[in-house]
């Protein structure tokens, strides 16, 4: 857990783990030993771990979602988001009903 190579200076990073391994651990090291390339490390572990709650405070798990999956539908966001300006702005009315249908008794997230 941490930050490593932030600063000037050379960094390592040193991983200790103990047997026997998850296939989900293993997989999370295989993923260490083929990149350093954070981005790729994080839509793994984004993959692996799933989202959380977007609007709530877990940190693991899945989403709620029905039909979306944010690693394949990450492109769609700034048209979901025109769209949901568009509702509120043309219908204000209606958000509530039509969060409310989708996610329960979060609604209280269309007003945020």
């Amino acid at each position: 857990r941490g930050r490593v190579g932030r600063g000037s200076a050379a960094s390592s990073c040193v991983l200790l783990y103990q047997s026997p391994l998850s296939a989900m651990a293993r997989e999370r090291l295989d993923t260490l030993r083929q990149t350093n390339d954070g981005f790729a490390i994080a839509e793994k572990d984004l993959q692996l771990r799933g989202p959380g709650e977007l609007l709530g405070t877990r940190q693991t798990g899945l989403a709620a979602f029905r039909m979306a999956d944010l690693t394949r539908d990450a492109d769609l966001l700034p048209q979901v988001h025109a769209l949901a300006d568009r509702l509120l702005a043309e219908a204000p009315q209606l958000a509530d009903r039509i969060v409310d249908r989708w996610i329960g008794g979060a609604a209280r997230f269309a007003a945020a």
